[in-house]
């Protein structure tokens, strides 16, 4: 009888599309998850510029899911001046300089 071998990389291809329905099945992140790290975030300063049609953008909000909410954040179509100003040049554009935006 030959013994079959499957390779290591279908394996984990099998692992990770498991993981990622069970993820998803689940509700996505957890309610509250984030919150600490978030306003953390926020208290440094941090904030996020995006527009509403940009995918990375709601892909990255979704990441944080609730506690995006603590995220400052700038729709840059909205606000093109204040972001133009900055050099926002493409989104989604997170900050960590903690300068005061205005």
């Amino acid at each position: 009888m030959k013994k079959y071998e499957v390779p290591i990389w279908i394996l984990v291809g099998v692992l990770i599309v498991v993981g990622l329905y069970i993820f998803f099945r689940s509700g996505g992140v957890p309610e509250g998850k984030y919150d600490a790290f978030a306003q953390c975030l926020a208290q440094k300063g941090v904030t996020m510029y995006g527009a509403a049609w940009c995918q990375a953008c709601q892909r990255e909000k979704a990441n944080f899911g609730s506690a995006f909410r603590f995220i400052p954040y700038v729709e840059c179509p909205e606000n093109a001046k204040q972001c133009l100003d900055l050099g926002i040049g493409g989104y989604p554009n997170i900050d960590f300089s903690g300068r005061q935006k205005t």
